[in-house]
């Protein structure tokens, strides 16, 4: 069973080959091994459940990220404050991924409530990087990475991005990680950190299995009133089709900043796509240089509304009760939050409060709308975008330990401007640096994951 693809797997079990018994115990014991040398997951089932249908994903290995609600499994969003919590329902994601025969193998580690870029903010472990344990998997999504790098088994993994959760882990590990447009995919039973800004995507090994992926899970839903009424596809079909004849735009802004040899090995990835078929523009998108202040305006805010329910008092941490209501509830915050998340919530509650609030939250809406009109005004003469995923390689956990907080933030600046806009993007392996993985960003028009596929499947497949 060793490193079959994902496509042969389904094929097999469906004609009879794989016994899933046998396949299911073999999986347990190779995530215990995973989890032993890696720490990828915050809980690790002990027995799987059977598959729920024998649909288009019947008997697949799918690991959650810890944010995505789990029917009686621990749903933690990697804080103190929420362990322990058992979530008494599925997400519409979950759902639709067991009713298609996937088997949830566990909850991956990811930062507290996705905040941050480096997975070093958990409360329950640091999932280091299969490709040098000394550094990072990238994060939020940094267990769902470092899974999907380690395992020698078909599996496909759930994963969550705010501000570049899904492309950095995939472009730190050299898997393949889709972030789908805002609304495509249901956010009903995902633990909130930014409401306008929550995305739920996929990593994989390659872009066949996040595509597959991505045709169980997208769709409209009743229950979560930011869903887009599109109807479900197969987007494994725009995998068949070459570039011939795409127009690819080369934003000169996403260049500035990166180290040069990681600009050598996306404009050798560009050539290729030309080299297949394609032509490509340098273009501008002048207002990226506000993206990131906007987006982290934008989000800290939200967050500091959606995490004010984790008080004590209905689920997560609990506490003795002492003293008056302010006191309870900031005594728990102070012991169930940790430092990256207290950060954050004093951020947001500041760029909230009354004299701010114009200043600087309904100012960084105002920017965002110029961000998604460079975008849109783009996408009128291309067909795709494409440019580096991170400015730098994975980093040493040694060398993260010496980042400031802007430091930190500041890594984001190639993925927060197409989150902010809500446009679909795809991270693919493009080649190393130093025997580290370089990440392809290929981001589309809103709603045309097709292309963003399209594109990605003709560049990994030569």
């Amino acid at each position: 069973m060793k490193d079959i693809s994902v496509k042969q797997f389904l094929q097999d079990v469906k004609s009879g080959n794989i016994d899933l018994n046998d396949f299911f115990s073999g999986v347990i014991e190779k995530c215990e091994v995973i989890q032993e040398k890696y720490d990828a997951f915050i809980t690790l089932l002990e027995k799987l459940q059977a598959p729920r249908s024998k649909g288009k994903l019947y008997g697949l290995p799918l690991s959650v990220k810890d944010n995505i609600c789990t029917k009686n499994i621990q749903t933690t969003a990697g804080s103190k404050i929420l362990e322990g919590y058992i979530p008494p329902f599925d997400a519409t994601a979950i759902d639709r991924t067991r009713n298609e025969g996937a088997v949830i193998i566990g909850k991956t580690v990811m930062d507290e409530f996705g905040f941050g870029t480096f997975s070093v903010n958990s409360t329950y472990g640091i999932p280091k990087n299969p490709l040098d344990l000394d550094r990072t998997c990238g994060g939020s999504s940094g267990g769902a990475s470092c899974l999907t790098s380690a395992a020698d088994f078909p599996h496909v993994a759930l994963a969550e991005s705010t501000g570049g959760s899904i492309s950095c882990p995939a472009a730190f590990t050299g898997t393949v990680g889709l972030t789908p447009t805002y609304g495509l995919v249901s956010r009903w039973g995902l633990i909130d950190y930014a409401n306008s800004l929550d995305k739920i995507g996929c990593i994989g090994k390659n872009v066949y299995d996040i595509a597959l992926l991505l045709s169980a899970i997208a769709g409209n839903d009743s229950h979560d009133s930011t869903s887009l009424s599109v109807p479900k596809q197969d987007y494994t079909k725009y995998l068949t089709k070459d570039v011939k004849g795409m127009k690819i735009g080369i934003p000169k802004e996403y260049f500035e900043g990166v180290n040069e040899n990681i600009s050598k090995i996306i404009w050798a990835a560009i050539k290729k796509l030309e080299d297949e078929g394609a032509t490509y523009k340098e273009v501008s998108l002048p207002h990226t240089q506000y993206a990131l202040p906007s987006y982290y305006i934008i989000a800290v805010s939200e967050a500091s509304t959606n995490l004010a329910k984790y008080a004590g008092m209905r689920y997560g941490l609990h506490m003795a009760l002492q003293g008056n209501f302010d006191e309870y509830f900031s005594t728990v915050r102070s012991n169930g939050f940790g430092e990256e998340a207290k950060r954050r919530i004093i951020l947001g509650t500041f760029a909230r409060m009354a004299g701010y609030r114009d200043a600087y939250y309904l100012k960084a809406l105002k920017v965002r709308t110029k961000v998604i009109e460079d975008f849109k005004k783009t996408f009128k003469k291309f067909d795709v975008l494409a440019a580096p995923t991170m400015p730098v390689v994975a980093p040493r956990f040694d060398e993260i330990e010496k980042l400031s907080p802007i430091e930190v933030y500041m890594m984001d600046i190639l993925t927060v401007a197409p989150n902010l806009a809500g446009i679909p993007m795809i991270s693919v392996p493009a080649g190393e640096v130093n025997g580290l993985p370089i990440g392809l960003h290929l981001m589309g028009d809103h709603l045309e994951e097709k292309k963003i596929l399209q594109v990605s499947h003709a560049f990994t497949k030569t």
